[in-house]
């Protein structure tokens, strides 16, 4: 599985995953999915739910707009991370929403410095222009 990008021992991050990635997951020790799309995006898997269910993972779906931050639906998922069980892989489309989410998580968890996130994003390859780790960002570091 060769699309995920591990954020930490917790969380990995990647785009869309099939029915039979899920299993892969499952088989790999994964116990949670948490799917950031909205149900009306092109390429939304309907049934994801149930087959994550069926390979045994939990799973939830936080539907965050790819453009405009929202901090409910953030902080929605910084909780479910928290509350899933480890380790989880986050998706979203293309992995944009995924990787600001999981470093606003892993940020708060381990205190990481504007320095020390603006690090890992570069070494996953995270933009930090990414509406929800922008907010983020601004709120916590007053950052410009």
């Amino acid at each position: 599985m060769s699309y995920l990008k591990k954020v930490s021992d917790d969380l990995s991050i990647s785009g869309q995953v099939s029915s039979e990635e899920l299993k892969q997951l499952a088989m790999a020790g994964f116990q949670s999915v948490l799917n950031l799309r909205s149900p009306d995006e092109y390429g939304f898997v309907l049934d994801e739910k149930q087959q994550a269910q069926i390979a045994g993972l939990e799973y939830v779906n936080i539907p965050l707009n790819s453009h405009v931050p929202n901090q409910e639906l953030t902080t929605e998922a910084i909780q479910a991370i928290e509350n899933l069980p480890k380790p989880i892989l986050i998706h979203c489309a293309g992995s944009a929403r995924a990787g600001g989410v999981a470093l606003i998580s892993e940020a708060i968890k381990t205190g990481l410095t504007y320095e020390e996130i603006t690090q890992k994003a570069k070494e996953l390859g995270i933009n930090l222009e990414q509406p929800h780790l922008k907010d983020f960002l601004l709120e916590k570091f007053a950052v410009k």
